[in-house]
């Protein structure tokens, strides 16, 4: 069976459940707590997910996938009387920001994520109006758009379930190794956080002075324990037992995971390793890096271990792509543009 192998539809004991049409039967997606760890940062678009029947990108705007006739779903299973945590967050010139908090030289909304989703449950395609300082603005809850009603700016608006330790439980006892796993004592361990656009992104230490290292070595020593750490104004809190990192100043939550660092591992057994490029629009050989796009060589790899004829799909910040591994090119999917891609032993 698959990581992502569909399975008939039933109660698993979570919360949540994320589903696909298959023909006419809703079917589960096995790992499904990957998609509702990305599914809970407001800055995530959307994921690619390998499936018994190929490659599913979906939507979390839309919620659907690219193709039409595949339908998506995610089903919530809570306890009577509870609800789901749930946060309406607004995007503004730099990030997704929830509604309450308060950003540099901003002032804090008079309406919080909680009198958001109140609203929204007495009528999901109406409209909320409320006042920020001496500023009108209004919430369409039909385009998930907000209004300035004086300057007539418009936002994105986007409605997610809060991250919570259940999520980080789940994806830490479902993928991730434990410290005692004795195959990976060579490997060591890689930190990483979601970032913005819904993407895994290591700690590097010439940012927040920590890298995967000095958090590991922090880990071992209490795996239970916080740190605290700054990047440029902003101080954040990293909750091993949470297996999450919280911004001090405006709360923001994001997932954060300790995996094996197999790349290391792997290389160093079999000496060689693949490495993926493009050609840019410049004709310079360029890297796939999980910096600028959701994969990279390592990833490519082994998909092309798989699939050596096959393609795969993945994003950057702006664009989808195909890589077609028969014809060695990549595609951008909206403007059609074909690039050459190239494999090189190391």
């Amino acid at each position: 069976m698959s990581y992502w192998e569909e399975t008939p539809a039933g109660d698993n004991g979570k919360h949540y459940e994320w589903q696909l049409l298959n023909g006419h039967q809703w079917t589960s997606i096995n790992n499904d707590h990957v998609i509702e760890t990305h599914y809970c940062q407001p800055g995530a678009k959307g994921i690619t997910i390998n499936t018994t029947n190929g490659q599913v990108f979906i939507d979390f705007d839309k919620m659907q996938t690219l193709n039409a006739a595949q339908k998506v779903q995610r089903l919530s299973f809570l306890p009577p009387g509870q609800t789901e945590d749930i946060g309406w967050y607004f995007r503004d010139d730099q990030l997704w920001r929830e509604y309450g908090s308060q950003g540099l030289g901003t002032l804090a909304s008079s309406v919080t994520s909680k009198d958001v989703e109140y609203q929204f449950s007495l009528n999901p395609r109406g409209t909320f109006n409320f006042i920020v300082g001496t500023t009108s603005y209004r919430l369409d809850y039909s385009t998930m758009t907000q209004t300035n009603c004086i300057t007539g700016l418009r936002r994105n608006v986007r409605r997610r379930p809060k991250f919570t330790s259940n999520t980080a439980s789940l994806s830490s006892a479902s993928v991730l190794p434990k410290a005692s796993s004795p195959q990976l004592t060579d490997g060591g361990y890689k930190w990483e956080f979601m970032g913005e656009e819904g993407q895994w992104t290591e700690y590097q230490a010439y940012i927040c002075a920590f890298d995967s290292a000095d958090i590991e070595a922090q880990y071992q020593q209490n795996p239970r324990a916080q740190l605290q750490f700054r990047i440029n104004r902003f101080t954040y809190t990293l909750d091993f037992s949470r297996m999450c990192q919280i911004n001090n100043t405006i709360g923001t939550t994001r997932a954060v995971r300790r995996t094996a660092d197999y790349e290391s591992e792997q290389n160093s057994r079999s000496g060689t390793s693949a490495r993926w490029q493009f050609k840019d629009v410049n004709g310079i050989w360029k890297d796939y890096s999980n910096g600028k796009s959701s994969v990279s060589s390592q990833d490519i790899e082994l998909h092309y271990q798989q699939y050596p004829s096959g393609t795969m799909r993945f994003t950057t910040k702006s664009f989808s792509y195909e890589l077609n591994f028969s014809v060695m090119t990549q595609m951008n999917l909206s403007t059609t543009t074909t690039r050459r891609v190239r494999r090189l032993n190391q």
